[in-house]
Formats: structure tokens, sequence, C-alpha cells
């Protein structure tokens, strides 16, 4: 409440990309609760992710869903899918707050049908090419390393999907357009462009044709992150109402003592 709240305004209405607030949260080791011991985490619990993801968003709400996009999506889906590799690698870093993560499935033709993919990574020697485009994607333009979702041909279904770890910096991979958002306007929202984009065959995530399934995995794991986030800003938006009630006056007294209002409150906290 203290460093997070006083600047959450200011992160909405100029749509400022909270590095700072990662930073300090990283140091407070929020980072890496998931994350297994061996890998430089805590190795906590789903709960106490949850917990604190409540609180942060209870602050900054931006800040919290992009901890959840980077942790609770990709640190989680390379946890549960990667090679012990990939995992030294990337949960390390990951895990002390130094790289930041996406979680790259939305297409432009296909949003909540993800069984039907355009993005194809076509294996080549000891390379798979990418080339298609992603949308819509969380901490896109700001992701070192990124879990990134394509078919071996259009025609394979979700049989033929896989996985990769696509980082920043890979030739043939560029940011596109970036999206401004209604609210929650600190957390970013970008296209992802694969142009003959080669990354080495180490790169697959998990087994190969097993891309749905680990999406799948992947995202029922990190919805319980967006229902605690909601909690956060819905608990912030209940205290705010009850500071105003006890401060506005009208009538020659604190709104508070309304019982009408009364109601309204407390279906807010039981509701």
């Amino acid at each position: 409440q203290r460093e997070l709240e006083p600047i959450a305004e200011r992160i909405d209405a100029d749509e400022e990309y909270p590095f700072d607030n990662i930073k300090k949260l990283a140091q407070l080791g929020i980072t890496g609760i998931t994350i297994p011991e061996e890998y430089g985490g805590s190795g906590g619990t789903h709960v106490d992710w949850c917990i604190a993801l409540e609180e942060i968003a209870r602050a900054c709400a931006a800040t919290a869903s992009i901890l959840d996009t980077s942790w609770g999506l990709c640190a989680h889906c390379i946890n549960a899918f990667g090679n012990e590799e990939q995992k030294k690698r990337l949960l390390v870093p990951l895990a002390k707050g130094e790289m930041i993560g996406a979680f790259g499935l939305t297409e432009p033709n296909h949003g909540s049908d993800i069984a039907q993919l355009d993005t194809l990574a076509v294996k080549d020697g000891d390379s798979y090419v990418l080339n298609g485009t992603k949308t819509f994607i969380s901490n896109g333009a700001q992701a070192d390393v990124l879990v990134i979702f394509a078919a071996k041909d259009k025609t394979s279904g979700y049989k033929g999907q896989s996985a990769f770890l696509v980082e920043k910096g890979t030739p043939g991979f560029s940011i596109g357009q970036k999206f401004h958002r209604l609210g929650i306007r600190g957390a970013h929202n970008a296209e992802l462009l694969f142009e003959d984009c080669r990354i080495p065959a180490e790169n697959l995530l998990g087994e190969e044709g097993r891309g749905f399934s680990i999406a799948l995995a992947t995202l029922d794991s990190a919805r319980i992150g967006v229902a605690a986030i909601a909690v956060g800003i819905a608990r912030a938006a209940l205290e705010a109402s009850i500071e105003h009630a006890k401060t506005r006056e009208q009538y020659g007294q604190a709104i508070a003592n309304f019982q009408a209002l009364q109601w309204m409150m407390a279906d807010m906290a039981t509701g």
C-alpha cells in the first residue's frame, strides 16, 4: 500500500509499464513464490501466489496482472513442462525478477478457439522455423522470454500443436501493433510477428504435438490468479467506498449513516 498504491492512478492514466514495481516486488521474493527452491524460488503453493496477487491488486491491478502473466503463466508453464536445461536457464532469472515472461496463444483469427492456429512451426534440421502472428499478448513487448504455440500445418488441428520458447532479440521475431486498453492500462498488450523466425530444436517446450494440452493445463492453473486479482480490486473498491461514506456529509451527517448505503456496502462485503 505504501509503495504501489500512491502511483497506481498515474500508471493507469499514462499507460506506464511499472518496471520499478516489478523490481521492488522481486527484491521481496514475490517473483519466485511458486518457483522451486532449486531454481532460486521459495517453492510456495498456488494459495501463497493468490494471496500475494490479491494484496498487490488491491494496490495496483496493472502490476498484479503483469505478475500473473509472467509468473502465473510463462514461468509456471516452463516449470511444469520444461526440461532441466530450460528450467536452469530460464527459471533462475525469472525467480529473481531479472526476466519478464509472456504467453503467446491468441491469434487474430482465433481467440477462444485455440484448437485452430495459423502460426506454423516447421522442422528444419536442428531448428524450427516459425511464421505467423499473435495478438493481444500481455507483456508481449516487454518480455524477455515467451512461450509460443504453433501448429505443424493448418490441417492438423489441436493434435499438431507444439509449444516453443522464443527469447527477445531472436531474428525474425518482432513487435507489431501495441494496443490501448480500457482499464488496467499499465499492463500492456501487443501483437507479435514471426517471419522465418528460426529457433533451435532444444527450445521445444514439452513433447512435440502436446501444445494444446500444455496450453489448457497452464491456463487452468493461471485462472485462479485472475480470480485473486479480481478479489483484490473488489476489496479496494469496498475500502474506498467505506472511506468516502465516512467523510462525505449530506443533510448534516456522514452518508455512512444512511441505511440504504449501508445495505449496498454490506452486499459488496458479502456478495
